[in-house]
């Protein structure tokens, strides 16, 4: 758990989340990750969070980086750079070093990185990728144009069934499925990826609404007795 003395101010960071007024508000304490400053812990206990995590919680991880490409030739410029991706639409496909690649449409993909390192294929996309060697592929920033929580525990997908229409049951909606759907009247994409055996589903949107989501949320949550946790809390469910 981060110390607070030494626990670095989001202020000095280029990278931080839209929420970070809001998170500290709550009891964040941050972590440099990814060069951005990522909410840490919530002061609760190591326990305490574990067990928000198996139950019901939210993460926010907007400062960690996420890239998006678009275009008749995107998918196979990806593929080109060793990037697995499937023939079928609203399906997320795990890389081998823990990234997840969600191809939304046949012209569409989005890259979150790996959790639990900071080795993110979608810095490394980002990085090769430029309009003159990738033909009909162009760059979508995801990291400022949309938030990135995400939404851990056995109640969400109930929690979730008083935000959307989408049938989120786990039986119902299966590990690496995406929703292109509306969440709280807002335009959102869910993608679930579990944590082990913890069910997980990540939610990106607009980073405008981000805080109405935010409270929207937690809102929705506070029948199951969820909360906001850490990134360390999230770390330590994918290792269990």
């Amino acid at each position: 758990m981060a110390d607070t003395e030494s626990s670095p101010t989001p202020e000095s960071f280029l990278k931080r989340s839209p929420l970070y007024r809001a998170l500290r508000s709550r009891g964040a304490r941050f972590m440099e990750t990814e060069g951005g400053a990522v909410a840490d812990s919530f002061g609760n206990g190591d326990e305490s969070e574990n067990l928000a995590v198996r139950e019901m919680a939210i993460c926010d991880l907007s400062p960690l980086p996420r890239h998006g490409f678009k275009g008749k030739g995107a998918l196979e410029w990806l593929r080109k750079q060793g990037v697995a991706i499937g023939n079928e639409d609203n399906r997320a496909y795990t890389q081998p070093g823990g990234s997840l690649v969600a191809r939304l449409a046949p012209t569409e993909a989005l890259i979150l990185g790996n959790l639990s390192s900071e080795n993110a294929l979608s810095a490394q996309l980002e990085g090769d990728w430029s309009i003159d060697t990738a033909p009909d592929c162009y760059a979508v920033p995801r990291n400022s144009a949309n938030f990135w929580f995400l939404i851990t525990g056995l109640h969400a997908p109930n929690m979730f069934a008083k935000l959307c229409g989408i049938d989120l049951r786990l039986h119902k909606f299966p590990v690496n499925a995406i929703a292109q759907t509306s969440v709280a009247r807002s335009v959102a994409i869910i993608i679930r990826a579990d944590l082990g055996a913890v069910p997980a589903f990540h939610l990106l949107g607009d980073s405008a609404s981000a805080l109405y989501m935010l409270d929207c949320l937690e809102d929705a949550m506070g029948e199951f007795g969820g909360k906001p946790v850490g990134i360390s809390a999230v770390r330590r469910a994918m290792k269990s």
